[in-house]
């Protein structure tokens, strides 16, 4: 197995999508990018130092963020992000087709805001890069708030230009398109309920599959009970459609905490339809201590060109056996706390506050087999297992 392909597609795909729906209602979000839903109104000036962690599979992920924001208080804000992964892997692909591995991914985005009125429009651009993999991804966003800013609108795109090559194979030199279609309604319903929709759009085409991945063939087709290689390269359609609708409330109590519920409904022309269900308490403790605890359920079908095991290495057009395309659910928990540093300002800082999150989340494969102690999938356990995410920043507003 190659240094950075499967740590980053793994990173992608589980620790970020933990990550964001794990603490959608924390300070974090402002760190991993999520939009504002209010137009009309600038962020506020601002920087946060972030120190993130996730361990789990045989992989770890660490590394520091820092965030700065700042704007005229009139009609520009600018934000500036560096962000950085520090990932060792010993996963199941990668013991089962490699040797466990370390790679380093350095991401660096801006986004500048610029308001007129109730509109606010926003550009962006975010540039990746690690040894095997380098993107770039430009996005674009208008909000219009209406109605006596109870209702927003936000319209937005994107638009991701990969380049992919292997640390094994010199020979591969490859990209990938991808584009988002972004629409979100935000609707004050009661003076204490607040409703958020949102349908994004996205297309990808060209090189999607990670360039060390093999599928699991058995060696005589003819006999079920022979030995199986993973002498065959995936193989993986040059587009993919996906579809997106959630739905988010947030509930204000009067004792100024608050609910959060959410749902997700993700569908795909790969077969892949998934159900994303979480729920977030926040508490506020005196004037200066926040608690927030919360929940999520995720659930997937597989591709249509997974399995667990082939016959032959040309059994069919596309082929494929990474288990993040399998059917599997996990379950996370997790807890926030933050502490407010200030009673009042002091010189020219407005607030200051530390925080710590933790999620505890449980992975479990209805089709993917942990074949590392050999053995066909038929004879081999379903592979589960357990990941820690922590997160500790600390936020100022200037």
């Amino acid at each position: 197995m190659g240094a950075a392909g499967a740590a980053s597609e793994r990173l992608r795909l589980t620790l970020w999508r933990t990550l964001r729906a794990a603490v959608a209602t924390s300070p974090l979000a402002l760190l991993v990018g999520s939009p504002s839903l209010d137009a009309g109104v600038l962020a506020e000036d601002r920087a946060d130092a972030l120190y993130h962690s996730y361990d789990g599979g045989g992989v770890e992920v660490n590394g520091p963020s820092i965030l700065v924001r700042k704007g005229d208080n009139k009609q520009i804000s600018g934000s500036l992000n560096y962000y950085v992964d520090s990932i060792s892997s010993a996963s199941v692909d990668v013991i089962t087709q490699g040797s466990p591995y370390s790679e380093k991914r350095t991401e660096w985005s801006g986004s500048v805001d610029y308001l007129h009125a109730d509109t606010t429009m926003t550009a962006g651009y975010t540039y990746s890069n690690e040894s095997d993999y380098q993107a770039n991804t430009f996005n674009f966003s208008i909000s219009q708030s209406m109605f006596g800013e109870l209702t927003t609108v936000t319209l937005g795109y994107s638009r991701g230009f990969d380049d992919i090559s292997s640390n094994v194979d010199p020979a591969v030199d490859e990209s990938a398109d991808h584009q988002n279609y972004h629409v979100s309604l935000s609707q004050v319903l009661t003076k204490n309920l607040l409703l958020s929709l949102n349908y994004d759009a996205i297309t990808d085409e060209g090189f999607l599959r990670n360039p060390y991945r093999h599928v699991y063939v058995l060696d005589d087709p003819n006999d079920p009970n022979s030995l199986a290689n993973f002498n065959t390269p995936e193989r993986y359609p040059s587009t993919r459609t996906s579809n997106a609708l959630s739905a988010n409330f947030l509930y204000y109590l009067p004792y100024r905490a608050s609910l959060k519920l959410g749902y997700r409904y993700y569908a795909d022309d790969w077969d892949i339809s998934a159900h994303t269900v979480d729920l977030r308490y926040t508490h506020p403790l005196g004037g200066r201590w926040l608690f927030d605890i919360g929940a999520r359920y995720y659930q997937q079908t597989h591709a249509d060109f997974y399995a667990d095991l082939f016959q032959r290495p040309d059994q069919q057009n596309f082929m494929a056996r990474d288990k993040e395309l399998s059917e599997f659910q996990d379950y996370s928990v997790g807890f926030g706390i933050t502490y407010n540093l200030l009673k009042k300002p002091r010189g020219f800082i407005d607030k200051a506050t530390l925080n710590f999150n933790y999620d505890r989340v449980w992975f479990k494969y209805d089709d993917f087999s942990d074949v590392s102690g050999g053995g066909l999938p038929a004879q081999a356990p379903l592979y589960e297992f357990d990941a820690d995410v922590m997160r500790f920043y600390g936020s100022i507003w200037y």
